[in-house]
């Protein structure tokens, strides 16, 4: 069975440090192309990203155009790199005022930083505006972690009428790493485009981890539990709402389970 993931996620090894997550999204694209599938890899160029020893480069015929979040201009950029090994693209969501800091989610001293509402929003507009540009149909498009949080509201409502976009099925996976501090609560007003209205985020009057990750859920056709430990409030939401969901796969099993998790939402 042919068909087609895309792949977001706030990290992936070797371009940032091994983790759970990032090994996931090292592997398992690499696993669900070699089983016949056509996949496409989208993560944020942190600034703590060696692009010379990744050999990153800007893909300029995907650069160039400008994302209005909270009326002003923010310059797109993408940039590409391979994993030899694997034969797999890593495609980056890079913005100067945004990536260019030598660090990821937090400061030196462990603070998040307080713009990475403005940050998430503007690296999920920029993978869909990125997918869209490689005129890319995606039948599966899978989010791992909060960072990726806010593609499946923009698919679901801003992207609505794409027609690239209109069989996606999007799966979102649950870590355990969560936000420490709660969002801003401007961003309901940032995160606000063409097609999506403010009773799209109520859950976002109180923008904290639970309630940005209930949203997220809300807008997802599916779910995977992807860390044996996760929020127990969001892992109750989950399994009450009756969407597809697929309890956490060790190491050993997690590569073909998620394959069948696909077909199976295919299929439906």
């Amino acid at each position: 069975m042919t068909f087609k993931v895309l792949y977001v996620s706030q990290e992936i090894t070797p371009y940032l440090p091994e983790t759970e997550m990032s090994s996931i999204c090292r592997y398992l694209p690499q696993a669900i192309q070699e089983k016949g599938r056509e996949i496409r890899t989208f993560m944020p160029k942190f600034g703590n990203i060696n692009e010379r020893r990744n050999q990153l480069h800007e893909v300029i015929r995907l650069s160039g155009m400008n994302l209005i979040i909270d009326d002003t201009d923010h310059p797109l950029i993408i940039k590409v790199a391979s994993i030899q090994p694997a034969r797999m693209q890593v495609y980056f969501i890079d913005n100067e005022d945004f990536f260019a800091r030598k660090r990821t989610l937090t400061d030196k001293k462990g603070e998040e930083f307080s713009d990475n509402d403005m940050r998430s929003i503007f690296f999920n507009r920029g993978v869909l505006e990125t997918v869209k540009k490689l005129c890319w149909a995606p039948d599966i498009v899978h989010c791992h972690g909060w960072f990726s949080g806010l593609l499946p509201l923009y698919l679901k409502k801003a992207y609505s009428n794409e027609p690239l976009f209109e069989n996606s099925k999007i799966i979102y996976s649950l870590y355990d790493k969560e936000m420490k501090s709660p969002f801003n609560k401007s961003i309901k007003s940032m995160a606000l485009t063409d097609g999506v209205q403010e009773e799209d985020l109520e859950l976002l009057d109180n923008p904290d981890f639970i309630n940005y990750s209930k949203l997220i859920i809300n807008m997802s056709d599916a779910v995977i539990q992807g860390s044996e430990n996760v929020n127990k409030t969001l892992l109750e939401y989950i399994k009450s709402s009756d969407k597809p969901f697929l309890e956490y796969q060790d190491s050993e099993t997690y590569i073909d389970a998620y394959d069948d998790f696909y077909k199976q939402l295919i299929n439906k």
